[in-house]
This record gives structure tokens, C-alpha cells and sequence, in this order.
């Protein structure tokens, strides 16, 4: 058996290498994977081994995550979005007593985000408290931070915009002396840091996204990661279904106290497996992405040097053009592992749509910074949810009309880059005759 599946392994990557060519006109995707045999190879030895669901494909997977962030605690789940969720979900929990979030009680984030960093707040009813960005950075300011905050205040919800990391040690010393939880959303920044320490390794909880336009993709997927115990667990109780029990998928009586536990109003002696604890669902990862995880973690370092390598060409040929866009930068004290290239339209000459219209026919993939001002969003007016905005969201209302962002993932090679610079400068030549 073991000749068959090694033929079949070498016969994927015969497949993979005779599939793979680039056409001389390929499309110039503003995010897309970047894969090799490996992560094929990985799948289909998943697959033949017959056990699906998370087992220990996912447990390597897991420890590579904990490794390079050098976090205690990383648990997979089905999408960054489910992360997002189950964190928020998480400072929810009765078992927290009196730092639990409750309904009515505020949380401080971005007017400018993608959906579900916001969507949870919603979904427990809590209040988001939006605050704008900077132009530029696309961070938060944390003097905007210290006015947002009111008795009510229990967490802060930030992303690290594209891959830019915000202020951490003032943001978590604000929590700290507050105390509000704080949660990364670092679906954008794996591979960023903040004076020479992992984004994602700073606050309370934190997010991974694992979707292809990530710096690693797992297909769908994403991870929480803390240092609390306490949080750790309620979050796994919460994936797993809110279930008690603590059993690794497959593993029956861990505990050694299958049938002696008493809890809730439940006959002693109930099934460990069946009591729960929290209001939970089932958002785990299967094994078979956690496959791809693992061939892709390997790789990352080398995508985290090709991002930084691709934002430092594009940086320095885009200067030229600095009369008509506000160029990125990075945050202080940060390393970006950007997750693209970021503008601001400075020219009021310029309209966005007829330039992205000019890039798009010329193959160039682009991007807008997601939901922009997610108060002007269709759900938010047609739902009419509670919340408050601390400041004016003027820069979070110019992000929304004259912001967009292009790529520059590991697939771009320096013959790409040229031809996005040139397609710029085509532009930009036509609106001066």
C-alpha cells in the first residue's frame, strides 16, 4: 500500500509541474494563494489516511502557529470570521462573571473594517464605538482611543489594517489601566511586528485568517490565539459545539471522570461528551486544511520576504506619482507584512472608478479597503443597529470615496510590478493632455 500512495504522491507533483506555467497575459490578481506540489502532496496523504476531521495533521498545524508567534495557546476554526466571532463570544461568557461583556455595553473599534470585525459586536448586542484612521498608516490613533472611552467601555477590537500594525503598547496600556479587553484582529498581519514582537501576540485574544488572499491559506480557515488559559478554554468549549468536555476529536475519557461528573441540573453521572458549559457551535477546522497549513507555514518566512520585498519596489517607483496619491507607510515602531499596497487619491483631478476601470483593462487586479466607512454600509442602514461614533469619521469618509489598494503577494514577480507602475503612468500621462 505504501508504493501506491508514494506513486500517487509523485504523481501529483508531476501534475502540479505540468499545470503551473504562467500565460504571458495573466491577470495581475491584487491578492491571490501561492502553492507548490507540497501542499498537494499533504492533501491527498490526508485524505488517504482516511481521518478527515481535525486530528494530527491539525495538532502540527496548531504548534507551527504557537511556534512562530510564540503564543501558549492557538486553536483553528473554519474562518477568520469564526474567529473574530468566538473571541468576542468568548469575553461574553458567564464564566468571566463580572468582566464579562453584556448586552448594551460598548466595544471600540474602526469605522473603517471589514464586516466581521464588526458583525459580533452586533450579534451580542453589544455597542460598537467607532473611531477613525489615519490617512497614510490606515491605524487608529490612540488619543482618539482615550476619548472613545465610557463606563461602558469593556473591549477594544482593532485590526492591523493591511498588514499595518497599530500602536500596540499604547493601545494595551489604555486597556490595561482601563480594564478592557483587547482583541488583535490580526487576519491581515501575519508576519507584521511591532518593535521586534509578532502582531498577534500582544493583546487578550487574537485573529488569523487563513482565506487564499492571506499570507497563508488554508482554503477557508482562521485561528484564535492567547496566553490566557481561562480564555483559551472558553473559546475551545465555544468551537466545539460548548461542550464541557475536553477530549481531543476521537478520545473518549480524558478526564478519568467520563461518568462521575454533576453539573447543571443534569442526573450525576451524565456523559461527559454531552454536557455544555457555553452557548457554542461547531467551527472547527477539518484535517484536511490543516494539511495545507502545515506545507504553507513552511513557507512563510519566504512569503513574509516577498511581500516586504514587493512594498519597497512598488514604495520607491509610486514616489513619482506623490503630487496624485497619498503613498503608505508604516506605523511607528512597526515591521509590515502588508497584505497590499495601499492609495489614497490626493489629486481631486483623479476619480477612483475611471482608474480602476483603466487598471482592470489592463489586467491589474485592485481592491478597495473593504467596507470603507461601514456606517454608510446597506445592512447598517437597513438594520438600524445601535451604535456611536467618537470624533468625525472624516478620513474614514475619504477612505470610502477615494482609497484602493493593489497587490503584492509572493505570485507578483518584478516583470508584474514594472507593468502595474507602467499602467500608473499611462494614467496619469492621459489626465495631463
Amino acid at each position: 500500500m505504501d508504493k501506491i500512495k508514494n506513486k500517487i504522491l509523485q504523481l501529483s507533483e508531476i501534475y502540479f509541474r505540468q499545470t503551473s506555467s504562467k500565460t504571458k497575459n495573466a491577470r495581475l490578481a491584487a491578492s491571490v494563494k501561492s502553492f507548490d506540489h507540497q501542499e498537494l502532496k499533504n492533501i491527498i496523504s490526508c485524505a488517504l489516511e482516511g481521518w478527515w476531521t481535525e486530528g494530527v495533521w491539525n495538532e502540527k498545524f496548531q504548534e507551527q502557529i504557537k511556534d512562530f508567534l510564540k503564543v501558549k495557546y492557538a486553536l483553528t476554526v473554519n474562518s477568520g470570521s469564526s474567529a473574530n466571532l468566538l473571541s468576542l463570544m468568548a469575553l461574553a461568557s458567564p464564566s468571566l462573571k463580572d468582566r464579562r461583556i453584556k448586552a448594551g455595553d460598548e466595544v471600540i473599534t474602526a469605522a473603517c473594517a471589514f464586516p466581521t470585525t464588526v458583525n459580533p459586536i452586533l450579534q451580542i448586542k453589544a455597542v460598537p464605538v467607532f473611531i477613525d484612521l489615519e490617512l497614510g498608516t490606515y491605524v487608529i490613533r490612540p488619543e482618539d482611543l482615550l476619548r472613545a472611552i465610557s463606563k461602558r467601555t469593556k473591549v477594544v477590537f482593532l485590526a492591523h489594517t493591511l498588514g499595518n500594525p497599530f500602536d500596540l503598547d499604547q493601545v494595551r496600556d489604555i486597556c490595561k489601566k482601563n480594564r478592557i479587553w483587547l482583541i488583535e484582529d490580526n487576519c491581515d498581519a501575519l508576519g507584521s511586528s511591532f518593535k521586534g514582537k509578532a502582531t498577534g501576540s500582544f493583546a487578550d485574544l487574537s485573529t488569523l485568517s487563513f482565506y487564499p488572499a492571506h499570507q497563508i491559506t488554508t482554503a477557508e480557515g482562521g485561528a484564535v490565539v492567547t496566553n490566557n488559559q481561562v480564555l483559551y478554554k472558553i473559546v475551545r468549549s465555544l468551537r466545539d459545539w460548548g461542550r464541557h468536555c475536553w477530549c481531543p476529536t476521537g478520545k473518549d475519557n480524558t478526564c478519568r471522570r467520563r461518568y462521575s461528573w454533576k453539573l447543571g441540573k443534569l442526573p450525576f453521572g451524565y456523559d461527559h461528551k454531552y454536557i455544555y458549559s457555553e452557548l457554542g457551535y461547531n467551527l472547527k477546522m477539518t484535517d484536511l486544511q490543516s494539511a495545507i497549513g502545515v506545507a504553507q507555514m513552511k513557507k512563510l518566512k519566504i512569503f513574509i520576504k516577498k511581500r516586504k520585498k514587493n512594498f519597497s519596489y512598488l514604495l520607491k517607483e509610486m514616489r513619482q506619482f506623490e503630487d496624485y496619491f497619498i503613498l503608505p507607510k508604516p506605523a511607528p515602531y512597526s515591521d509590515p507584512c502588508w497584505f497590499g499596497f495601499i492609495l489614497t487619491i490626493r489629486d481631486k483631478r483623479i476619480e477612483r472608478n475611471p482608474l480602476l476601470k483603466f487598471l482592470d483593462k489592463n489586467n491589474i487586479g485592485t481592491r478597495l479597503l473593504f467596507a470603507g466607512n461601514i456606517t454608510r454600509q446597506p445592512y447598517f442602514i437597513n438594520h438600524r443597529p445601535k451604535y456611536r461614533t467618537a470624533g468625525n469619521l472624516k478620513n474614514s469618509d475619504k477612505i470610502t470615496k477615494d482609497t484602493f489598494w493593489i497587490g503584492l503577494h509572493p505570485g507578483l514577480t518584478p516583470e508584474m510590478l514594472k507593468k502595474t507602475v507602467k499602467a500608473f503612468k499611462n494614467f496619469l500621462q492621459s489626465k495631463k493632455s
